[in-house]
């Protein structure tokens, strides 16, 4: 029996959670993918051209594509040198297909076509919409690149995050949360990569109405717009924009080498405390502790322990194990 698994989420976190995935065998993947990006080239292709922002929808093509290396790399590959400094070659690609196709729906198709991706990349709205974070002193930041590379005091923390305008829903990001075995949410920035997608009108709905089990993995570190949170602080806020807890949490058990761990200090960053007894006071039905960090010089989820240890939650948990809620009228497919 083939698993159907949604995966929600945006930027490294959630091409290193579909990487894993894509090696295990029986699994069907969607990828749900925040459109709100607003810095380097995504935010300069969306400011010079007026396209949705691309790039966390890119590096989730590449997660799931079987295509070669050398064309994995290729839209991957980001120039050095003017007049193209910066620019990402994928980006530009999918740019100049959107010109040629006539939309971005169907650029986003024939990409996944080309790189014969496994699975589906999906936007989860085709509205545009920016990022905004008000904060405890009462200011308010605009844009997901402002959010989370911070000018401002970091230890001042956000207190909501909204869009403007408004976003609806896609009703195949919809569909997806409806109609899956599990659904993940990808480890990442919280404020700039998880919580967006919560912020389109209907999907907030649609999680509290599928009988999909919801799974946090939670992110190896806490950094700016997360300084000073544990996970249990973590899973708070997702219980607040998406109107429910997680079912499961996925974290890290394995120690961050000190050598590493002083360099994010640096950057007022440290590594994510997993408070056990304030997540099952909160009611998260099962934290699974797992070896699932890299050991490289950057602290990164490595793809293959995180989708192993994804497929042990799955079991542990069992396929769509979470009660029918009293009502589904939110998670229609649209």
């Amino acid at each position: 029996m083939r698993l159907v698994v949604t995966v929600i989420g945006g930027g490294t976190g959630s091409f290193n959670v579909l990487s894993g995935l894509r090696r295990q065998p029986g699994v069907s993947i969607r990828s749900i993918v925040t459109m709100m990006d607003s810095g380097g080239d995504s935010g300069r292709l969306r400011d010079e051209f007026g396209v949705l922002p691309v790039g966390d929808l890119r590096r989730c093509l590449v997660a799931l594509s079987e295509e070669s290396a050398l064309l994995r790399n290729l839209f991957s590959f980001r120039f050095d040198e003017p007049p193209l400094h910066g620019r990402s070659f994928g980006n530009l690609f999918i740019l100049a297909l959107t010109r040629t196709l006539g939309s971005e729906q169907l650029a986003v198709e024939a990409i996944g076509r080309i790189l014969k991706i496994r699975g589906r990349v999906i936007p989860v709205t085709w509205d545009h919409a920016h990022l905004f974070a008000e904060l405890a002193d009462g200011s308010c930041i605009e844009g997901e690149a402002n959010i989370d590379v911070p000018k401002h005091d970091p230890r001042v923390p956000i207190v909501r995050a909204y869009l403007r305008p408004e976003a609806r829903a896609n009703p195949e990001a919809l569909a997806a949360i409806h109609d899956c075995d599990f659904v993940v949410l990808a480890p990442g920035d919280l404020f700039t990569s998880t919580i967006p997608n919560l912020l389109v009108e209907g999907i907030p709905e649609a999680l509290r109405a599928t009988r999909a089990p919801l799974v946090q993995v939670m992110s190896l570190m806490a950094r700016s717009e997360t300084h000073g949170y544990t996970a249990s602080r973590c899973v708070e806020q997702i219980a607040r924009y998406a109107g429910r807890l997680p079912d499961a949490v996925l974290a890290n058990r394995r120690e961050i080498p000190s050598e590493i761990a002083r360099r994010y200090e640096a950057e007022a960053a440290h590594p994510m405390r997993v408070d056990a007894d304030a997540l099952r006071r909160l009611g998260v039905r099962a934290l699974f502790e797992e070896d699932i960090a890299s050991a490289t010089s950057l602290v990164r989820h490595d793809p293959a322990r995180t989708g192993a240890a994804l497929m042990r939650v799955f079991a542990a948990l069992g396929a769509s194990a979470r009660p029918a809620p009293a009502s589904a009228s939110g998670g229609g497919t649209g």
